[in-house]
């Protein structure tokens, strides 16, 4: 099943974001070696500096998807105000419907 993290940073910590990056990437980088990630990437205010995160990941129920979720740097870093966790359904261009 598939979950849409939708984190939103707290405002003003830019600076955590970066200095959690190299190790948030890390994560992200085991999550799809692993093939639980499906896609990630970052949210932008209007002056193009990232403001939260839009994470696509493969987990056995909602739980496991909030275990995930809560293990990413970021979040242990403190920089989410919120973190929204909802099942989503892939339908257009998803690549495994070929």
């Amino acid at each position: 099943m598939l979950f849409a993290l939708i984190c939103n940073d707290k405002p003003g910590h830019l600076q955590v974001r970066l200095g959690a990056r190299p190790d948030h990437v890390a994560f992200l980088n085991d999550l799809n070696a692993k093939g639980t990630l499906k896609f990630a990437g970052p949210f932008l205010d209007a002056d193009a500096k990232p403001n939260g995160s839009l994470v696509v990941i493969e987990a056995a129920d909602q739980a496991a998807a909030k275990a995930l979720a809560d293990a990413d740097p970021y979040a242990k870093a403190g920089l989410f105000a919120s973190v929204d966790i909802r099942p989503w359904n892939w339908v257009f261009n998803n690549p495994a419907n070929g």
